[in-house]
């Protein structure tokens, strides 16, 4: 294949991980040097030599990301990679424009609608707050939903304590009602559950929610259906903050002063912003990651939806191309 200019090239790793950090690598995702040299290599001669992909980041920040949500397996991580790209030429009034700076997005974030806050749990892990009732259906779109999550997620996903740590999240649903359903149909619903968990390139460690209205029980109930058992182990739905407060012990603090925390969400939020802002340039430079739509299958570009089910690969199955190799039998964080 001829040469060609990637967005990012493929650089000299430097691990800069905390000595901690590179422990809880190795145990939890097999990561050691040799591991992720080779690693590494193979995934970027796979992309190089991948008709199928037109443009990508090929710099280890990038493509480790991938390598560790699937515990170093090289043919899940390829497929996890070529679906995310996929899916951002495919749905891209969602997952394209990462622009914070959008009157939308500048809103939504300033509403503290979902922000991270500034200081780690016990474990080291960033924590998510998610406050859908800040979000008005009748005002935004759920386009405007899609890209307000991408742009946060994409922002944690650089650093590389986040890929290896993971993620906790805290969901306030006060002001949630039954008007927010329509935001998405069914169908929509279960493409985005589907792809966050396997296509999303974040580790879910620990996912907490509270004020949820009974009238979206039925809704809440459907959404859990969707995940792997393995994330539902993870998800706490409770009665109170105070119960909330009561699982976390210490790590309270890490939380806005509002839900029992020290700092207050404004200050939070205006720190969340200046980090967001900070990754703007690069977060927008990902446009020009491209994939070649006519090489795929309509079920493919349809999310592949039916071939989501537990237990298999990532989606496409054997229409990935260039992915050799079987599968090994491994959970993946």
């Amino acid at each position: 294949m001829a040469s060609r200019t990637w967005l990012t090239e493929p650089d000299e790793y430097e691990c800069k991980l905390s000595l901690e950090t590179q422990r809880i690598a190795k145990e939890e995702l097999r990561e050691d040097k040799a591991t992720r040299d080779q690693a590494l290599q193979q995934m970027r001669d796979w992309v190089k030599t991948n008709p199928r992909i037109v443009n990508c980041r090929l710099d280890s920040n990038f493509l480790l990301r991938f390598l560790r949500t699937k515990k170093f397996s090289c043919p899940l991580a390829q497929e996890a990679l070529e679906r995310y790209l996929l899916l951002r030429k495919t749905y891209g009034i969602a997952f394209q424009n990462f622009d914070i700076t959008l009157p939308a997005m500048d809103y939504l974030l300033n509403a503290g609608y979902m922000f991270a806050t500034p200081e780690r749990d016990s474990h080291g892990r960033r924590v998510l707050i998610a406050r859908p009732g800040q979000f008005d259906p009748y005002k935004f779109t759920n386009a405007d939903m899609c890209r307000i999550h991408g742009i946060t997620y994409e922002t944690l996903m650089e650093d590389e304590e986040n890929q290896v740590r993971g993620f906790m999240h805290i969901g306030d649903g006060q002001g949630v009602g039954f008007h927010y359903l329509t935001l998405f149909t069914p169908k929509e619903a279960v493409r985005i559950v589907k792809n966050g968990e396997r296509t999303l390139p974040m580790r879910h460690k620990e996912v907490h929610g509270f004020n949820v209205h009974p009238s979206l029980k039925f809704a809440l109930d459907f959404g859990m259906s969707l995940i792997s058992d393995k994330i539902k182990k993870r998800v706490k739905v409770h009665t109170s903050l105070e119960t909330v407060l009561e699982c976390l012990g210490d790590d309270r603090k890490v939380l806005p002063k509002e839900y029992g925390g020290v700092m207050p969400m404004a200050e939070m939020i205006d720190l969340w912003k200046k980090e967001v802002l900070a990754h703007r340039d690069l977060l927008l430079s990902h446009d020009k990651m491209n994939v070649r739509e006519d090489m795929f299958s309509e079920q493919a570009k349809a999310g592949a939806v039916s071939a989501l089910r537990q237990g298999n690969s990532c989606g496409m199955g054997s229409d990935i191309l260039g992915i050799s190799g079987s599968f090994r039998k491994l959970e993946v964080d």
